[in-house]
Order: structure tokens, then sequence, then C-alpha cells
């Protein structure tokens, strides 16, 4: 599957826990910027891509914050250099606060097929202190113009594990969610970042996190409220619908290839993974002198791209294929990991099916920690 990720760098302010390659009050740099990406996608056209693309990913920072028009453009150019599947899932991440209904309906003209909203809370005091400039009414409002103009395929983020949140506030978000009638919900575990402000303010004990059983309670709820809405846990902190799954990011999680582009962006393909120059105005200027603009690349051997794969496809709910693994690498899992499996196995936290190697649900409750091993 070709996929193409975009990075768009700007925000209109950085939240209090971010630690992603964004930038606020660069307004001035949009145009030339546009012009840079559109510039490197036509760059890669040429370096092997070959088939079309059948899934492109708008992140960032907050791709919603360049004009509609300005997104056609990159769309565009995309069609037009690459090629695009009739049936590509095109998503842009948007911040509630930066679209309405009009922009959302020309956001569709353009070719947006999947629409991802940060909400993070539904209650106005959580955000505030994430730091975010929209209310919880300005989510409600926007996933509303989402459906009346004409998007189906929505996915809201929303982030438990915040300071001074618990369960039943988690609760109220998740219920919140599902009464939108949205098909895939991402449900992340806030993660303290070093260097961010929050951090800082964990670190010093002004703020404090929930603990270990309020968090495991949350998780239990997310689960449980969104099974009996049909919506199926697929991976750790994503939830959808039957056709509904973010197949951009299933790609990621196969470790399959994938070209990107913009300020900071990572691809990776046929082993070799590259990051671009983060600074937008540096990857402006180095683009535009038909400099490359990476900044960082390496090439992986087979082993370490074998356990990225094997890292990368537990995040699947069904796990690892072992079949396919052993065919792209000549690996074989059980062998290779040995020992290390044993006391994984024995406590029930990881599981051999006839097909796959997965997680169990004991498993998923300390995820980062088995990973970590299998890196």
């Amino acid at each position: 599957m070709a996929s193409l990720y975009i990075h768009i760098p700007f925000c209109l302010g950085k939240c209090e826990y971010c630690s992603f390659n964004s930038y606020a009050g660069m307004e001035s740099l949009f145009s030339r910027y546009v012009a840079a990406l559109k510039k490197e996608i036509v760059k890669h056209s040429f370096e092997g891509a070959g088939e079309r693309l059948e899934t492109v990913f708008l992140g960032g920072g907050t791709p919603s914050m360049l004009s509609s028009d300005q997104i056609g453009e990159i769309i565009n150019c995309c069609r037009q250099y690459h090629g695009i599947a009739e049936n590509a899932e095109i998503s842009m991440e948007a911040n509630p606060k930066t679209i309405n209904f009009m922009k959302l309906l020309q956001l569709r003209q353009a070719g947006i097929t999947r629409l991802s909203i940060g909400v993070q809370s539904f209650i106005d005091h959580e955000l505030d202190l994430l730091g975010r400039l929209h209310s919880a009414q300005d989510s409600w409002e926007c996933v509303r113009d989402a459906h009346a103009a004409g998007f189906s395929n929505i996915n809201l983020d929303l982030m438990y594990g915040i300071p001074r949140q618990n369960a039943e506030h988690w609760r109220w978000n998740v219920e919140s969610a599902l009464s939108l009638m949205v098909p895939h919900l991402s449900l992340y575990q806030l993660t303290m970042e070093e260097g961010t402000p929050m951090a800082r303010r964990v670190d010093n004990g002004t703020l404090e996190l929930p603990d270990d059983d309020e968090v495991m309670l949350m998780d239990e709820i997310s689960a449980r409220l969104c099974g009996e809405s049909g919506l199926f846990q697929y991976e750790i902190s994503n939830y959808g619908r039957q056709g509904f799954y973010c197949w951009h990011n299933i790609n990621y999680w196969h470790n399959l290839d994938y070209l990107a582009a913009g300020a900071g962006a990572v691809g990776y393909q046929d082993g070799r993974r590259w990051k671009n120059i983060e600074d937008p105005l540096h990857y402006c200027e180095a683009v535009e002198a038909d400099e490359s603009p990476v900044q960082e690349s390496e090439k992986l051997d087979n082993e370490a791209s074998f356990r990225e794969s094997v890292v990368t496809g537990l995040r699947m709910v069904s796990g690892v294929a072992c079949a396919p693994l052993y065919e792209r690498f000549g690996l074989n899992l059980r062998d290779y990991y040995g020992d290390i499996l044993i006391p994984m196995l024995t406590n029930g936290l990881v599981e051999f099916t006839s097909s796959h190697f997965r997680l169990t649900k004991k498993g998923r409750r300390v995820a980062n920690q088995i990973l970590a091993e299998l890196v």
C-alpha cells in the first residue's frame, strides 16, 4: 500500500504537554511552506514510489490552519505527480477552533475523505489544563458541522490520564464522544514528555497525575463503552467500526513503507528511515535551493527491521502474523526471542494463536514495558 505523510507544523498555540514539531505565530510562512511542500512531493514522485497513493495523511501541528485552497493545492499535487487511488483514504487533522461549516464543505471538495478532530476533552477545565485554545462547545459544534458537511469518516482524539482527572470525568468524555455518532475514536493516555511545561509542573509537584488504578479504570471504561457502541478495539489506543479503521496508521503498525514530506516529517522506504529538517523556515530554504531537506538518515539491518515490525505489530489487537513475518525477514519469532518470551507467556501477558503472536488483554495494560523488552 502506497502511503504519504505530510507534516503541517503550524499551530494556534503550543499545548502544555506537546513535544511535537509544531510552531505558533508563523502565519506569514504558510504560502511559502505550501510551495516548498509541493516541490518536495514532486521530487518524491521520481524516487521509485511507483504506485498510486492509497493513503495520504496531513498531520501536525494543525493542518486545518491552512486555507481549504492550500489544502486543495497539496492534494492536487499528489494526484498529479503520484496519482491517488479511486477509494484512497485522505485524512486531515483539525482543531475545532480552526474550522467551520463552510470550510468543512470546502475541505470535502478539496479531497479530504477522513477528518481527525483533536477534541482531547469535553470538559473545559481539562482543556485549560492541557493548554488547548478551543472549548468543549467548539468541539460539539465542530463535529455536528462535519456531519452536516457530509463527512462520514470522522475520528475524535481524546486524552486520558490528565492531571486531576478521575474515572468519572473520563466516562463523561467517552460518553460525550459516542453520543456524536462518530465511527472512530483514538483514546490516548497522556505521557509526560521531557522539557514540556506540563512535565515540569508534574516534576515540581504542582500537578499530580492519576494513579495506576485510576488509569486502569479509565481503560476499562473505554473498552466497555466503545464495545457497547459497536466500536471494536483494533489497536491499543484506537476503536472503530468495521470499514472505518485508519488504514494509514495500520500501514505504520505493519511497519511497511511510507513516503513523507514537510518539516520534521519521517519517512521509511526499503529499510531506510529519514527525517527532514524540523525548522519550517530552514526547510523552505533547503527545498527552494534544490537541496535535500533530509536532516537524518539511517539504513536498518534485517534484524533491526524485524524487531521494529514485531514491536509495531503488537500494537494491533490481532498481533503480528507469524508466517508473513518469516517470509519478509527469514526469522522465526519464537526462536529469535527465545527465553525472553518465557516469563511473558507464563504470566499471561502474550500468547501465540494458530497464526499470530499478540498481547493479551492483561498484556495491553503493560504494553510499553513488554515492547521495550522486545525492541
